[in-house]
């Protein structure tokens, strides 16, 4: 056993000299193993049932198997990459970073570069060491061409040709903000389109849920990510808002219904999706009504998960209130209803925070999995009062990444003006206006909700 003095940060090698090899282990003082290495022993048979070892060999392999320990995953790496930027280096070869990932993940500040004070601090100073050339010493705006463009090697992978212009790239959901928020809006009666971009909100929403917003200078927002420097689009500020697991949420708020099996057969044997189908049955059950008046007695806080914007705290819970005994299809669809409701006014929330604090937004611009569903769309458009674009191609990450393409190709001047000519608009869904008292009065609830579960976590934590 190797050991020091009793200090913080110490670890210790213990060293195991078996049969068939030597084993060693750098070991913490909470006795967690941080690092592993062995390397075999040589043995002789000179005649049957007769074995000897080398006392020689056996030190020699105790040597190799304690440097290995210090020379780990971590001395050995020569890049660390977020996934867009090792994707760029796997088709290029070439080892710049964008700045979209370096700004938004990395801590890195686009106007002051890498701050050496932050990787001192939390222990990874080797960071600092050869001008950072482990995280990256060259940054790209999004769109700028790689290198060459592709190498030989990754052309005849990918079944394209060799020299092809590869974009430096953005992180997905930035590429789905990139994807429609310069879509050319014209003769589609919409206020933003005699505003500034600026005026739009990009809204990411499938899985989970995020919330693009840019400006001319920057705006900070609590609770919500940034303000990030040409993360998204150039000369932009970007801030992020998010929402956890949305798309996941309705998911298990369905799945975990009572009814969810014969809502099961029943889209099956008209071949729809299950929300398709609850779609229509809601249309079916809300008879003179709005379909949103549904839920005037159930109410969802969506923070299942916690909350990411615009509270920032991961130890909220989701709540439901106003369940009665009944778990037929009626009820699955309500809830269902409430649900997307809940996700819906947790967008207006951040939506008010961003306004708080300095953003003028008018006009949201959908896109993912959820933008599918004309229930969450309708809802996110009466619920925020604002109208809802969605693009001609409902693969608006995809056409974002494209749009990188096409600027590193040097066919449009701008990522700007690739924006203008790719980004299409589908179909615009307004706010029905006439519901608005009633979206504000569970918007109240919806507030209460949060407030009352702080104080019963206050309750709880009392004497």
């Amino acid at each position: 056993m190797l050991g020091g003095d009793q200090e913080p940060g110490c670890c210790y090698v213990g060293v195991d000299v078996g049969t068939g090899s030597v084993r060693a282990a750098l070991v913490d003082q909470r006795g967690v193993l941080l690092a592993f290495a062995d390397q075999p022993i040589h043995k002789w048979e000179p005649e049957f049932n007769h074995h000897e070892q080398s006392s020689e060999d056996i030190w020699a392999a105790c040597c190799v198997v304690t440097k290995n320990l210090r020379e780990t995953c971590w001395d050995k790496a020569g890049h660390f990459f977020d996934l867009p930027d090792f994707l760029s280096w796997k088709a290029t070869g070439v080892t710049a970073r964008s700045l979209c990932s370096l700004v938004c993940k990395w801590t890195y500040s686009a106007e002051k570069g890498w701050d050496d004070s932050f990787w001192k601090m939390i222990g990874l100073e080797d960071f600092v060491a050869d001008n950072y050339s482990k995280i990256g010493n060259q940054v790209l705006p999004p769109g700028a061409s790689l290198g060459n463009g592709l190498t030989p090697e990754a052309a005849r992978d990918l079944g394209l040709p060799a020299g092809i212009a590869v974009a430096a790239s953005l992180i997905d959901a930035h590429a789905g903000g990139l994807g429609v928020i310069g879509a050319d809006v014209r003769g589609h009666g919409l206020a933003c389109e005699r505003q500034p971009v600026t005026s739009r909100l990009a809204v990411i929403c499938g899985t989970s849920s995020c919330h693009m917003g840019i400006s001319k200078d920057p705006i900070f927002v609590p609770g919500v990510w940034g303000p990030y420097f040409s993360a998204m689009v150039p000369e932009f500020w970007l801030n992020e808002g998010g929402q956890s697991v949305t798309g996941k949420l309705i998911d298990h708020m369905v799945q975990g219904h009572a009814a969810f099996s014969e809502l099961q057969a029943k889209a099956t044997a008209r071949c729809q999706s299950v929300y398709a189908y609850l779609n229509s049955h809601l249309d079916l059950i809300k008879k003179a009504q709005p379909v949103g008046f549904l839920t005037v007695d159930l109410h969802v806080w969506p923070d299942f998960h916690g909350n990411r914007s615009p509270l920032a705290d991961l130890t909220l819970k989701g709540m439901v209130t106003g369940l009665k005994l009944s778990q037929d299809l009626d009820d699955l669809a309500i809830l269902y209803l409430a649900t997307v409701q809940a996700i819906a006014f947790g967008t207006r929330l951040i939506i008010e925070a961003m306004q708080a604090a300095g953003h003028s937004i008018s006009t949201l611009f959908l896109c993912g999995g959820l933008s599918k569903n004309p229930l969450f769309v309708q809802m996110h458009a009466d619920i925020t009062g604002m109208p809802v674009v969605l693009s001609q191609e409902v693969e608006s990450v995809l056409v974002g990444a494209a749009i990188l393409g096409a600027c590193a190709s040097g066919d449009f001047a701008s990522v700007q003006e690739a924006m203008a000519r790719m980004s299409k608009v589908g179909k615009v869904v307004f706010p029905r206006l006439e519901d608005k008292r009633y979206y504000d009065k569970k918007y109240q609830v919806f507030l209460k909700l949060v407030e009352h579960q702080k104080e019963y976590a206050a309750i709880m934590k009392g004497d």
